[in-house]
């Protein structure tokens, strides 16, 4: 679908991209990076609307450099921010960048209608969007992003602004972009677990450059480390400590809890330790119903997209 390499771009103080090689599959997948690491300055070279200094590259075959025009006509852009008329209805705006596409007149209103069905604002269509929520335009920008029906979408931070409730309405909306019609989705964000909740595949920068490109359960792959949470009882007014006593004494591998003591949230408290051997799992059950504690939950910790920007702050130091 996408494919970059050794792209620059630079301005007079600043260098946004340097020398950045990726390749992007069908699919979703996440661009995820600090603000400022350079997302959006990718976004608008991939659609031809500003030039690299150094490198190429291609968008389903066209080249940026040269094509852009056709890209634009087949890829749907939502940008991070907007300028929506505030006295045009969302109906009437739709339309107009679905002409602008190409689609004939009767096809545009056609593929307005359900589009706008399909994210949720068709009993809102014929409002003026002047007085839409921040949720409601995002909307519509989803909505024109994808009236042309084109094979691929770039979502430039499309949760900005958005509560949680509407984060997850919008999150859910991506994923069915895919899922329901075949169309491949490049989405930034700087919320990590958006893009770990989202994507298939994930792409990582800082600073312009590639920290790590790789599938989503990749990143999010299993730890050979167990946490455990237990409750408190009167016998026993701190259930952690007693059951880190207990799986010591069994000859447990125990990781030392944090400054809080390893306190989960909400009730009860955690206790984290290697979980190589699966025997340990039994060793864990019985030491809690030796001691007389609810084991509230038992579960192999997961790596997270996160590990990649503190790996990358270690090495900076070292």
């Amino acid at each position: 679908m996408i494919a970059i390499e050794s792209l620059s771009k630079r301005f007079p103080r600043v260098t946004a991209l340097d020398r950045l090689t990726v390749g992007i599959e069908p699919g979703v997948t996440g661009l995820v990076g600090a603000n400022g690491a350079g997302k959006s300055t990718l976004i608008k070279i991939l659609l031809g609307l500003s030039p690299a200094t150094e490198g190429s590259a291609t968008v389903l075959g066209m080249d940026v450099a040269t094509q852009g025009g056709a890209i634009r006509e087949r890829v749907g852009y939502m940008p991070e921010h907007d300028c929506l008329p505030p006295d045009v209805s969302a109906t009437e705006f739709v339309v107009h960048m679905a002409r602008m596409s190409g689609l004939p007149a009767t096809a545009a209103r056609e593929r307005t209608a359900d589009t706008l069905r399909h994210v949720g604002l068709y009993e809102e269509r014929y409002r003026p969007m002047g007085g839409y929520s921040t949720g409601m335009k995002q909307r519509v920008k989803l909505a024109q992003a994808l009236v042309h029906d084109p094979r691929l979408v770039l979502l430039d931070e499309p949760t900005n602004g958005l509560d949680p409730v509407g984060r997850d309405e919008m999150l859910g909306l991506i994923r069915r972009v895919h899922s329901d019609f075949g169309i491949s989705v490049l989405v930034t964000s700087h919320l990590l677990g958006e893009l770990e909740r989202t994507s298939d595949h994930i792409v990582v920068i800082d600073g312009g450059k590639l920290l790590r490109s790789s599938s989503t359960a990749d990143f999010t792959q299993r730890t050979a480390v167990l946490a455990v949470e237990v409750t408190d009882t009167d016998t026993h007014p701190d259930g952690a400590a007693a059951l880190r006593e207990a799986l010591r004494q069994a000859g447990v591998a125990l990781h030392e809890p944090g400054p809080d003591g390893g306190r989960a949230p909400g009730a009860g408290h955690l206790v984290t330790l290697d979980a190589a051997d699966e025997s340990v799992y039994d060793t864990v059950r019985d030491a809690a119903a030796g001691l007389g504690l609810g084991l509230v939950r038992m579960e192999q910790r997961r790596h997270q997209i996160s590990e990649v920007f503190t790996e990358r702050s270690a090495g900076d130091v070292a």
